[in-house]
């Protein structure tokens, strides 16, 4: 806990049983439970914690050569998506890796799968944003050429319901909402004058005031109204914008630069900054946080929510989860000290992907 001493302990296997369960011991303070082939629940006898360390069900390592920054699962569980610094997109087969499509020599930070599964949205520094079919991308197609709008790369995206509009954020401050139909802009939601690093929509409590539009919507924005947007800023400053009438709903100033956000509902939120600390936030009151957590001084790269809680990725590599029916915090192992700079699931399945290139499979059917 912070202002407390750091406890140390060790643990250390004997020997494993004739069902290949391994034989753990710990040092004096800690205490082992539950040990299977792929987990051991360690409690700390001095403070009220207890973790569960569970290893990756299995890794892919062949899909990329280099540091994988972003994935994605589709609906259906069946294929992921993953954008690397070796200069390739890549679309494979989520149960064992296999490579479906790829596409080279891009510049890609982000991608996302849309609602169908059938279709990749995908944003980079090379100012353009793209949209490519899950099963060809020999045809590549850029959709919005951003060099004329945006003058750095982007950072984020997101999608609006079924896709008929998406959403990106760029470092040059602004979010911007996009027509697929008719491949144009549809104006901007923000203009912070500083980088946004994330942004995630959601429906907002009927209790929130989103503001009234200056003027009638476009006939082509589908699924804004009632939607709030959230913006993760690099000056330290998480604020909420009516996705439809473009006005302000909250500002929140936090430690440190933003990096992440998500809704947990259409009340609660969650942000993560720089300096580690992931603030959960109420929308209709956002003067102080509902509680903040820090596990360590890392970046938090990385919100997702799961369940009844949610999936917290970190630059040392610490990757978490913490849900309000488990009495222990879930910790997701093998990254060792490498940031885990995303992490996407599906059903019971957490996949993860990390500065040292590969992409880790976990299960949690048995937790």
């Amino acid at each position: 806990p912070p202002g407390k001493p750091t406890l140390y302990g060790s643990v250390t296997r004997r020997g494993l049983s004739s069902d290949g369960v391994p034989d753990i011991v710990a040092s004096e303070g800690f205490v082992v439970g539950e040990v299977t082939k792929k987990s051991i629940l360690i409690s700390c006898s001095h403070e009220n914690v207890s973790t569960k360390f569970l290893a990756p069900y299995t890794s892919f390592c062949r899909i990329h050569q280099k540091s994988i920054t972003c994935l994605d699962i589709s609906s259906g569980g069946g294929l992921g998506v993953s954008t690397s610094t070796d200069g390739t997109m890549k679309i494979w087969q989520a149960a064992n890796g296999e490579i479906r499509v790829r596409a080279s020599g891009l510049d890609v930070l982000c991608c996302l799968f849309f609602p169908s599964g059938l279709v990749v949205l995908s944003g980079g520094m090379d100012a353009q944003l793209k949209i490519c079919s899950a099963w060809e991308m020999r045809r590549f197609l850029c959709l919005y050429e951003h060099s004329l709008w945006f003058h750095a790369g982007i950072l984020d995206t997101a999608i609006v319901d079924r896709g008929r509009n998406v959403l990106s954020c760029s470092r040059d401050g602004t979010a911007r909402l996009w027509d697929c139909g008719k491949s144009a802009c549809l104006g901007i939601i923000a203009d912070c004058g500083s980088p946004i690093n994330g942004i995630a929509v959601g429906t907002a409590d009927d209790s929130l005031n989103l503001g009234t539009p200056e003027k009638p919507p476009s006939e082509r924005e589908v699924g804004t109204e009632g939607k709030i947007l959230l913006l993760a800023r690099e000056d330290k400053k998480l604020q909420g914008v009516g996705l439809q009438s473009r006005q302000p709903v909250f500002l929140f100033v936090g430690s440190d630069a933003f990096n992440c956000c998500t809704f947990l509902s259409s009340t609660y939120i969650l942000a993560g900054t720089q300096d580690g600390n992931i603030y959960q936030l109420d929308v209709r009151n956002t003067n102080a946080p509902i509680q903040v957590i820090h596990r360590s001084g890392a970046p938090v790269l990385s919100l997702l929510p799961y369940r009844d809680g949610f999936i917290a990725s970190q630059g040392d590599g610490t990757c978490f989860i913490v849900q309000q029916d488990l009495d222990y915090v879930l910790d997701l192992t093998e990254a060792d000290c490498d940031p885990v700079y995303k992490v996407a699931s599906w059903e019971k399945e957490i996949y993860t992907c990390c500065r040292d290139g590969l992409v880790r499979r976990y299960q949690l059917s048995d937790l």
